[in-house]
């Protein structure tokens, strides 16, 4: 990605923040706060365990299945993303494209909806090759939402992202680390990719009443599988 986006990307999370913690400053409730993630989650601590659960999307009926394929060395031509799924902190959301606001920072999805994240549109798609980039906010006034629980991930950990083509783009987690707002890292994690990449971000770092969040989770993850819905008639290949 290049510069001017990182930096777009950057008040984007700025954003975000000043919508976040609402809950937990209406509720006094510290010890509510969002998991963080641990040391051994961070690239510094070497790979970790692929704990994945294998999940796909369900056939589209009775003549219908799932194929799993390795992705293209390229990585997915462009298409949309319209779900992200993640099955270890079980979360089933849609996404929507976010664009620029009048301040040229990124929108940010709802506040109301807590169930719903967001995708830079004119970013890298998730699945093609380069770094795409898809956010959601960790609580509301109501409670925790869509991205609460990013903090818990674990390396290999499965993200599938279903596109506007029909196919899955499935990920694993690389690693989980967490930022604090004055030094968070534009060029690590916005920077351009030689393969497909994810980052999905959301707020964390320890929370102040005064302040709202101290920081940003980001999760990193790379493409690593491909599931399409074929015709009983294809040839089934499985990774």
């Amino acid at each position: 990605m290049s510069a001017p986006a990182a930096r777009r990307n950057a008040a984007w999370l700025m954003v975000i923040a000043a919508f976040s913690g609402l809950w937990l400053i209406e509720r006094g409730l510290e010890s509510v706060e969002p998991p963080q993630p641990s040391a051994a989650e961070a690239f510094a601590a070497g790979p970790g365990s692929h704990r994945g659960a294998a999940t796909s999307d369900p056939p589209a009926g009775p003549a219908a299945r799932t194929v799993t394929e390795l992705p293209p060395p390229d990585g997915l031509p462009p298409s949309e993303p319209v779900r992200v799924r993640i099955p270890s902190i079980r979360v089933d959301a849609p996404v929507m494209g976010l664009g620029l606001g009048p301040d040229r920072s990124l929108e940010v999805p709802p506040p109301g909806n807590t169930n719903m994240a967001g995708w830079y549109k004119d970013g890298t798609p998730p699945g093609t090759r380069g770094t795409a980039v898809m956010a959601g906010h960790v609580d509301d006034a109501r409670g925790p939402a869509v991205f609460y629980a990013l903090g818990a991930l674990k390396k290999g950990d499965r993200v599938e992202i279903t596109r506007a083509d029909g196919r899955t783009a499935v990920f694993a987690l690389d690693a989980v680390e967490v930022y604090e707002n004055d030094a968070f890292p534009d060029a690590k994690v916005y920077g351009a990719a030689a393969r497909p990449e994810l980052r999905l971000i959301t707020c964390g770092g320890g929370f102040s009443k005064t302040t709202g969040y101290r920081g940003n989770v980001v999760a990193f993850a790379h493409l690593t599988g491909v599931v399409r819905t074929a015709r009983d008639t294809e040839p089934a290949t499985r990774t």
